[in-house]
């Protein structure tokens, strides 16, 4: 596997942020927006039980260049 081009998930059994190293442009969105969960100094670096899904959601809305994205986990 291409090393930049990783593909990873978290999840916190609500939201599965998808995270796709490849497309990432470090614009650090998520992290001014997020530090509580997007920590790029740490691994992981995504702590997905930060903060709450709708924030975490928001967040990821934000990223501009595609390689944060996410899916809702289906409910039992």
């Amino acid at each position: 596997m291409d090393p930049k081009d990783i593909k990873k998930e978290y999840t916190n059994g609500e939201v599965t942020v998808v995270w796709q190293s490849g497309k990432c442009i470090h614009s650090g969105n998520c992290v001014r927006n997020n530090p509580e969960v997007f920590q790029p100094k740490e691994q992981p670096w995504i702590k997905i039980d930060g903060s709450s899904t709708d924030k975490i959601i928001n967040t990821v809305n934000k990223c501009p260049s595609g390689a944060l994205s996410f899916y809702m986990n289906k409910k039992q």
